[in-house]
């Protein structure tokens, strides 16, 4: 396959769908993918025309978001090789957290390893039903090591995230909902439905807003109150001068829906 293959990239009215595209190997990630999606990821940061990026996994014979690395070809891999592939895995995804528009995984089938991980490392989780998912790393002699250590505590707690790591336990997305690790669970056949009403919604609001109301709710949650107060305090600054505010008031007055352009 080539690397336009292994990724598939749809973008309309304002939402950018990312679809990993390996569904012969669960759509784990092999070189190629991570070298397609790593690119994907910059070139939507600097997108004005995608709000919202929608990650999810294509369909093959068993449904699979992702299962992680590909484990066929690390096996090919030289020690030196499996620690740039990690490193680069783990800046990917860190580049898919901190992109400037929020991210909304469908986690469509199978999300084990590094397919939780980036779940993980996007804003918003929505699984269908009955799929599975977990950190399974620990049954194979290694850790996570996308970042699965020190997002997934931030979401279910020290706690659970222990148990979880520990045991590789494979969990369903009922139990990952009651535990907070998705927002939503759907049948399968509404899973993109869902999360392309969710994106839309997300796209009706000004988009300068929501780039900073994402970035103090990202950057705040580890800091002291002081400190996050006053991330909040310079995002709402940056919010004022912008057309889009002018926009919103108008719009307010007028009594009709705003028209933002991200100015």
């Amino acid at each position: 396959m080539t690397e336009e293959q292994v990724l598939l990239s749809d973008r309309s009215d304002g939402v950018l769908t990312l679809t990993l595209n390996r569904p012969e190997a669960l759509n784990a990630f092999s070189r190629k993918l991570l070298d397609a999606f790593a690119q994907a990821v910059e070139e939507a940061n600097f997108d004005p025309e995608s709000r919202v990026v929608i990650v999810t996994g294509a369909r093959g014979d068993k449904a699979s978001f992702s299962t992680g690395a590909d484990l066929k070809e690390r096996a090919t891999m030289s020690d030196d090789e499996v620690r740039r592939f990690i490193f680069k895995i783990r800046n990917t995804f860190t580049a898919l957290e901190n992109l400037r528009k929020p991210v909304i995984a469908a986690i469509n089938g199978f999300a084990f390893g590094g397919g939780l991980e980036l779940a993980l490392a996007c804003d918003i989780r929505i699984a269908a039903a009955g799929v599975q998912m977990g950190l399974t790393e620990t049954s194979l002699a290694i850790i996570p090591g996308a970042g699965g250590t020190q997002r997934l505590p931030r979401i279910v707690g020290i706690a659970k995230a222990k148990e979880l790591i520990y045991t590789a336990k494979r969990i369903s997305a009922e139990e990952a909902l009651a535990i907070g690790l998705v927002n939503q669970v759907v049948p399968a056949d509404q899973l993109m439905e869902a999360a392309r009403s969710l994106a839309l919604a997300i796209c009706e609001n000004g988009p300068i807003a929501i780039q900073q109301a994402k970035f103090a709710l990202s950057k705040g949650i580890d800091a002291p109150l002081g400190v996050g107060l006053e991330i909040e305090s310079n995002a709402y600054w940056l919010c004022i001068p912008t057309e889009d505010r002018q926009e919103g008031l108008r719009a307010f007055r007028e009594k009709r829906k705003p028209r933002y352009q991200g100015r």
